[in-house]
């Protein structure tokens, strides 16, 4: 009788099978695939092995490979809702579409258990590779790391890391320039005379993509030999809490004469504040491009990423060890750019 293994325990891999019997996961994957020259004596172990161990083949994988209808790579989003994700999204899918593979997509709600329960859910279901923007690490699961996906990436898995990196786990992975464009922001509001810019970013400070925003912001600040001022620095998860910081920022006895929002909620939460309170004298760039922004009166300066680039170099990876790809995992940062609307000078008063 095979030894299957329990609910919930892990599944046997490649290399499993491959330690099993003393050979190379190559020569497995030569066995399963009937490809090669394989001797007998060895093909019959590793089939022993196989059902001993209950290995499911992932046929999917191997269907990729060849561009089957059938088969899927999944995606893990923290949420659909925000629009950036969704572009993503539909960049990954519209690249894969052209391969003739299929999209499966889950949502972590930004939980890191939850997050990797979706990732067994489609290893269990043989998706033949994986795009994951990881989990922020707060709440209860904020100790949990991506090195369980160590083995499934030496057994041949794809496993690409999108926006943020991963952890304890070297992957492929496609970030924006975050430091480089905050850097950018910033620079363009010094340079229209603001010394007193407040920084608007996300929740929890630990999260890659404030991190590298905040750096930006500091590195321009220091640039320009402007001192940093701790009490211009707030958070706000959404865009309710990010309005209410700028809210809290105009209260100052010092308020700021420029904000800088280091994500599109916050950048739509500081649109709101500054609209409510009539301050339109208060200049703001948003990290993130946003349909209205030509429509704002002053417009609204941007750093704009390419969602849609990290999308299509995220696939454009996966569809690459799909393909026997064996390099050294890369990083691909995308360029971001400058959309200068209105003039944001600062006024005297």
């Amino acid at each position: 009788m095979p030894q299957r293994n329990a609910p919930g325990a892990r599944r046997p891999t490649l290399s499993d099978v491959a330690r099993e019997v003393g050979v190379s996961a190559k020569t497995v994957s030569r066995v399963l695939n009937e490809e090669g020259v394989v001797s007998p004596g060895t093909r019959a172990r590793v089939l022993e092995a196989v059902e001993r161990l209950g290995f499911r083949p992932n046929l999917m994988a191997r269907n990729v490979r060849v561009g089957s209808r059938d088969s899927t790579v999944g995606l893990i989003v923290p949420e659909l809702g925000n629009p950036f994700f969704g572009t993503v999204a539909e960049a990954v899918e519209k690249a894969l579409r052209a391969r003739g593979l299929t999209l499966v997509i889950g949502t972590s709600e930004e939980d890191a258990e939850r997050e990797r329960q979706l990732v067994r859910t489609f290893l269990d279901r043989q998706t033949g590779g994986l795009i994951v923007v990881p989990a922020e690490p707060v709440g209860p699961h904020a100790g949990l790391d991506h090195a369980y996906l160590g083995e499934e990436r030496a057994a041949g898995l794809p496993v690409v890391f999108l926006d943020r990196t991963p952890t304890a786990l070297a992957a492929d992975t496609v970030l924006s320039e975050n430091r480089d464009g905050a850097r950018a922001g910033v620079a363009h509001l010094l340079g229209r005379g603001h010394r007193r810019i407040a920084f608007l970013g996300d929740e929890p400070a630990e999260l890659y993509t404030r991190r590298e925003r905040f750096a930006g912001y500091r590195e321009a600040l220091a640039a320009a030999g402007v001192p940093e001022a701790p009490e211009l620095v707030v958070s706000g998860h959404d865009s309710a809490a990010a309005a209410a910081a700028v809210r809290a920022l105009l209260a100052l006895p010092e308020p700021p004469t420029a904000l800088f929002a280091a994500n599109n909620l916050a950048t739509v939460g500081a649109v709101t504040a500054l609209a409510r309170a009539g301050r339109q004298d208060v200049a703001l760039v948003g990290f993130d491009d946003l349909p209205m922004a030509e429509a704002l009166r002053p417009g609204l300066t941007v750093i704009a990423q390419d969602p849609a680039a990290l999308g299509r170099e995220a696939a454009a990876l996966a569809l690459a060890r799909l393909d026997g790809d064996e390099a050294e995992p890369r990083v691909v940062r995308v360029p971001t750019r400058l959309v200068a609307r209105g003039s944001g000078e600062l006024r005297p008063g």
